[in-house]
């Protein structure tokens, strides 16, 4: 008897389990049909993609049938069809949020708008299959003939944020990953593409600015019409035209409802009486853009406008407050990175401005950068900051959240950055922790995985304990003393050796590896140049086997002005490995007669006679001027000479032009000085990053010992620029004579 009750327990104990389960696929053969709405394009979408990854999973090809058809138990439900209201409530869903349940022996998918259906799919294919989607065209899973899932699933997945974008250079070639990481992108979204810095496509300059220099901002005296100025945002004719434009932009595109009407990419607002009445009143340039974005909400009642909350118009208004369908995009661009938002002064400025436009409107939109402009392929520890940050977003009332990452291959972790700022757009209290530790084991193998994990925590420590703030126009430079100091070097490339050697025999994970290390490599070189350099040839192989490791792995761009990793290397060995002749001034005392701007006048006493030239980011070896500069030269002797050259540094986007002109004269007694030559410097309107040297020549040698050198400004940036109507600077590096 006994035998018999537990074969009988047995038995059920079986059957229980049999009916806990769906098999999806049993041994090679599908036993679940995909049953879809095949005029909807979304769960389409979602139905193909799973008939795809089961099919990789198993070589098994589940047949997706119309809705029309008879369902049976086993089946993929996937869309709003025939859902069981008893415990299914479809308004707890939020746009591109789901139901994923098997509660009745169905597997169901359901979404409300949006893209819901897809991304439960992809909840289905990663939680419950084991799927990870790494990087472009790069996921792991795990070969079998079975696809069987629990029958008791019953979850709603809502997203933290209604809109969820990234700069992951994956996207750009994988539709795949966007989806997978449940990512959006401006022309999915925003009409006619229209989504930042948009007032010079919706008024542009060279149409409006020679006829109508009032439509533009009045700086400095007078109007300065340009492709990045701002507009008189209290001219009516301003209002009326861009208006009637938005107005055909929406009929040219009736299927979007939000557009962008935004400030351009510089700080050139209107100062004319009227819209400074208004902004002084509201205490912020915000002022006067809340007051036209306001009479545009109210034009098109049945319309979203978003506009820009950045650089000098971050700070809410006092008094005005946006309407509801004008969306807040707040970006906190001038804010450090070692550390959370309220955690340094920078960012606590800005979590006040943040808290102040959570007070006024609900639809904001968040802006966040976790790149280094000028240096890609440089370590960038801010993981750490990630979450605490997106939760704060999220406090204060943000719905939309760009955050702009990993744009190339061969950023610090690129793939990885990706990866978690993904899994936070869509939930703000995921396992971040977690989440890091699976992508390193999936993506460098489980054996390089603790080594990489713990040089990111060992840099982490590094970096908040050294005081030094980490910017998104950082350099390696800035953190040699910190960081990246000779001792932490040491212990960093020893983590990489071992993970190297910990994956020596799997040539796909070796070369992730090494591709993670290149911002180290590039570190490296950057601070080798800023010292004397004892060891030419060893420095010449490591640049080689930078250049080539980067060239393996399609790594080509190093800043937001396209600099490439071929122009970097050939520069390096031009600016620090191929002097053969020592500048007569080298070490020579400057006396300074129009001394530089501050703060770039700290090191101008020794940095431009040191022999060392200055990277692509202006803030770690150049001396600036917003002014006319004159210096003597004291050679400490008198030599003959007949050159005197300027390095100087040609970077638009900070605003750092070409000088006008450069001149030079010389004096045996430091009083009467001869008049050695003058040149006129062209304008160069090319956005690159470079090095240009001007050079005052003589056709005989000169006896000198004291060399002044003029400099003159070309005053305010010109039209076409940024700044249009503001200061211009000039950095200069390293004066030589030869």
């Amino acid at each position: 008897m006994k035998n018999r009750f537990t074969l009988l327990a047995i038995c059920y104990a079986i059957c229980l389990f049999s009916y806990a389960q769906i098999a999806i696929v049993k041994d090679g053969k599908p036993q679940s049909r995909i049953v879809v709405n095949e005029k909807d394009s979304i769960d389409m979408q979602a139905a193909k993609l799973m008939q795809n990854f089961s099919e990789k999973i198993t070589g098994a090809k589940l047949e997706i049938v119309s809705n029309n058809n008879k369902i049976k138990k086993g089946d993929i439900l996937i869309g709003d069809f025939q859902l069981p209201t008893s415990d299914i409530d479809q308004s707890k869903i939020t746009e591109d949020g789901f139901i994923l349940s098997t509660k009745d022996g169905y597997i169901r998918v359901a979404g409300n708008k949006g893209k819901g259906t897809i991304y439960g799919v992809v909840t289905l294919l990663e939680d419950y299959f084991g799927i990870r989607y790494f990087a472009e065209n790069t996921y792991s899973l795990n070969k079998s003939k079975d696809m069987i899932v629990d029958s008791n699933i019953h979850r709603i997945d809502n997203p933290s944020f209604r809109y969820r974008q990234t700069q992951s250079y994956s996207l750009k070639n994988d539709p795949v990953y966007k989806l997978w990481h449940r990512l959006e992108q401006p022309n999915e979204v925003f009409a006619d593409n229209l989504w930042v810095h948009t007032f010079n496509h919706l008024l542009p300059a060279s149409e409006f600015g020679e006829k109508h220099p009032e439509y533009y901002s009045f700086i400095n005296g007078q109007r300065r019409p340009g492709t990045a100025s701002q507009w008189c945002l209290t001219n009516p004719e301003v209002f009326d035209i861009v208006s009637h434009r938005l107005d055909s932009i929406f009929k040219k595109n009736p299927d979007k409802n939000i557009i962008s009407v935004s400030q351009n990419d510089s700080q050139t607002h209107c100062y004319c009486d009227a819209c400074k009445a208004i902004d002084e009143k509201e205490g912020s340039p915000s002022g006067t853009i809340i007051y036209f974005l306001n009479k545009l909400a109210e034009r098109f009642p049945d319309k979203e406008f978003s506009t820009l909350a950045y650089l000098y118009s971050v700070p809410p208004p006092k008094h005005i407050k946006p309407l509801p369908n004008v969306n807040i995009m707040l970006c906190d661009i001038d804010c450090y990175r070692e550390v959370t938002l309220p955690e340094n002064p920078s960012g606590q400025a800005f979590v006040k401005d943040m808290e102040g436009w959570a007070k006024i409107t609900n639809n904001i939109f968040v802006w966040d950068y976790g790149i280094n402009f000028d240096n890609y392929v440089s370590p960038f520890p801010n993981f750490h900051i990630l979450q605490p940050n997106m939760q704060l977003f999220k406090k204060n009332g943000a719905t939309m959240h760009f955050s702009q990452i990993a744009s190339i291959r061969g950023g610090d972790f690129s793939e990885l950055r990706s990866y978690v700022v993904a899994k936070l757009l869509w939930n703000v209290d995921a396992d971040v922790d977690a989440i890091i530790q699976s992508f390193l084991e999936g993506y460098y193998g489980k054996e390089a995985a603790p080594y990489l994990y713990e040089y990111m925590k060992t840099q982490q420590g590094a970096l908040i304990g050294s005081n030094i703030p980490l910017w998104i126009y950082d350099t390696p430079v800035t953190h040699k003393s910190g960081m990246l100091n000779d001792a932490m070097m040491r212990r960093y490339k020893a983590l990489f050796d071992k993970a190297e050697q910990a994956v020596a025999a799997n040539p796909t994970y070796l070369d992730r590896v090494r591709m993670a290390r290149l911002p180290i490599q590039y570190a490296e070189l950057e601070i080798a140049r800023t010292k004397p350099i004892e060891d030419t040839e060893s420095l010449k192989t490591k640049l080689a086997l930078f250049r080539k490791r980067a060239a393996d792995f399609g790594v080509t761009s190093l800043n937001e002005r396209n600099n490439t990793v071929e122009e970097y290397c050939d520069l390096y060995i031009q600016r620090n490995l191929s002097h053969d002749k020592k500048s007569l001034a080298q070490g020579a005392k400057i006396d300074f007669i129009v001394p530089a701007n501050a703060p770039y006048d700290k090191i101008a006493g020794t940095a431009l006679t040191d022999g060392l030239y200055g990277g692509a980011t202006f803030n770690e070896a150049w001396v600036g001027w917003l002014k006319d500069a004159e210096f003597i030269i004291d050679l400490g002797e008198t030599k003959q000479i007949t050159s005197v050259e300027g390095d100087f540094l040609h970077k638009l986007g900070a605003w750092i032009l070409l000088p006008k002109s450069m001149t030079a004269y010389t004096s045996t007694n430091n009083k009467d000085f001869t008049l050695m030559g003058h040149v006129d410097i062209p304008e160069d309107r090319d956005i690159e990053v470079k090095y240009v040297n001007i050079a005052v020549k003589s056709e005989k040698a000169i006896s000198t010992r004291y060399i002044k050198v003029k400099i003159g400004t070309i005053g305010l940036c010109p039209p076409w620029h940024y700044g249009v109507g503001n200061p211009a600077w000039y950095f200069l590096d390293e004066i030589t004579v030869y």
